[in-house]
């Protein structure tokens, strides 16, 4: 059965879901920029895939949503800091039966989708793709990956339904009863060497290869883990330190969203990625004191932009 999609944010990882799914569902994409918006609506969004192959996509794109009637599911892709004015600007596609699904970077976002949705309504995930714009309405997809997503209040028959739709499609979704643990270890990651490449402005391969940078990240991973751990989350310090150098070793010239972000003078996510550790620490009584030094040089760079 085909379900009404509107996915909030055009950016890379919108275009790919919301290409994706416009596959055998009724999508429509929003955006901040008209340019862009109708480049999508013109010429569709086009995906090329890591091993070459390109395919045409052809969501639905606009910058508004006044008149539209309320959505099945909302997508939520935007930056983080642009969440609430992005749900507020479109909180007429909300009504008491649609599902809310963020997929966004870090934790924390369901705090600001239950002022738009009950939260019965309210589904977090995280997923293992990564993509970038190369162009406006094109997208590199870089690696793909599972999916995975889970209720707030449980996994209701809607959210397996949800999960079956994302798969049908080509993005393999599953129903997690644990998502949190998964999202807790995509923010070891996030938190540790994609907050330091970013400060650093380099590649995060560097991270590891110097010395200094790769110390830093294990006292970063580490205090991530213990704040899990005081919210019962078992995750192993040790075991994290090693997947995060595997990572880093298979995509040695990989560039982070932080990092892209501050040096084009935008503002991060890292509020919701260091800075929820930072929270969550203060709320359990566990010092987190290097992930507030990152959230402070992060808030810091994003000053120069005004100078």
């Amino acid at each position: 059965m085909s379900v009404r999609i509107v996915v909030i944010g055009a950016g890379a990882m919108g275009s790919l879901f919301g290409g994706y799914l416009s596959r055998f569902h009724e999508v429509t994409l929003v955006g901040t920029r008209e340019a862009h918006m109708e480049r999508i609506r013109r010429d569709g969004v086009h995906i090329t895939e890591a091993d070459g192959q390109a395919r045409c996509f052809r969501p639905d794109a606009r910058v508004s949503t006044a008149g539209m009637a309320p959505a099945d599911l909302v997508l939520v892709q935007v930056k983080a800091p642009a969440t609430e004015a992005a749900l507020q600007a479109h909180r007429g596609i909300i009504d008491a039966h649609t599902l809310v699904l963020t997929l966004q970077n870090g934790m924390g976002h369901e705090e600001v989708l239950r002022r738009y949705a009950k939260e019965e309504q309210i589904v977090i995930g995280t997923t293992k793709h990564n993509c970038s714009v190369t162009s406006p309405g094109c997208i590199r997809h870089g690696g793909s990956g599972m999916t995975f997503i889970g209720g707030l209040t449980g996994n209701t028959p809607e959210v397996e339904h949800l999960a079956d739709a994302l798969t049908e499609s080509g993005l393999e979704c599953t129903c997690c009863p644990d998502v949190r643990c998964l999202i807790y270890e995509k923010l070891v990651i996030n938190a540790s060497s994609s907050v330091l490449s970013g400060i650093l402005q380099v590649p995060q391969g560097f991270v590891l290869s110097n010395p200094h940078a790769w110390t830093l990240c294990k006292t970063l991973i580490r205090e991530t883990v213990a704040v899990a751990a005081a919210e019962g989350i078992p995750l192993d310090a040790e075991q994290k330190v090693e997947e995060v150098r595997t990572l880093l070793q298979g995509n040695p010239d990989g560039l982070t969203s932080i990092y892209a972000d501050l040096r084009d003078g935008r503002r991060t996510e890292v509020d919701t990625i260091s800075g929820a550790v930072v929270a969550a620490g203060r709320k359990l009584a566990v010092p987190t004191p290097m992930q507030e030094t990152m959230v402070e040089l992060v808030h810091a760079m994003e000053g120069k932009a005004d100078l």
